[in-house]
């Protein structure tokens, strides 16, 4: 019997560990199947949760709804998954993330806390829409007297109409923003 030598030996622990390395790893597969986000914070890994806060009744909340629709805005849009995530309160962390399926309505809904904003801009909430192999990031300014869009969004979800800004109502510590998104279909 022959003895391997420590080059051989060497190469094939090598084969072992990267082979292991990319069957346990998203990361590689994740740049490849995934589009960048333009926004800051952005996580990928987020479970599907529509309840976002960290301290329950302590802050103030926003409660965000809507539909999502066609890209003509009248037919509603089922099963599709709506990543959002924010700056949290009184942090510059982006630690609030969720991800909530839209229902067969093609209605949404997740609960927040009211989130921080960078240094001379509103606070926003970022929003990442994926149905089937098509991607939509779109982000919603918000302050203390209502909720805004960016002239980027009007641009691309004007076939909304009436539909396409959204309403603030409730109070400065609790509010219901509706909030309605079209994808390309």
């Amino acid at each position: 019997m022959t003895k391997q030598s420590s080059r051989r030996l060497f190469l094939r622990n090598t084969a072992i560990v990267a082979a292991g390395m990319s069957l346990v790893s998203k990361t590689p597969l994740h740049a490849l199947t995934h589009q960048k986000s333009p926004f800051l914070g952005y996580n990928p890994y987020i479970p599907e949760s529509n309840d976002l806060r960290k301290l329950p009744f302590m802050e103030k909340s926003l409660r965000i709804q809507g539909n999502l629709y066609d890209t003509i805005g009248e037919n509603t849009v089922n099963d599709a998954t709506i990543e959002v995530w924010h700056l949290s309160p009184n942090s510059s962390k982006y630690r609030h993330h969720g991800k909530i399926i839209t229902n067969n309505d093609g209605a949404y809904s997740f609960i927040t806390d009211f989130p921080n904003r960078d240094y001379g801009k509103m606070a926003r909430i970022y929003f990442k829409i994926t149905h089937t192999s098509k991607t939509y990031f779109t982000e919603l300014l918000i302050n203390d007297f209502g909720a805004h869009i960016t002239g980027k969004h009007w641009e691309e979800n004007y076939q909304l109409g009436e539909k396409l800004l959204p309403l603030k109502k409730g109070t400065i510590n609790s509010s219901i923003i509706t909030f309605n998104i079209t994808i390309s279909i």
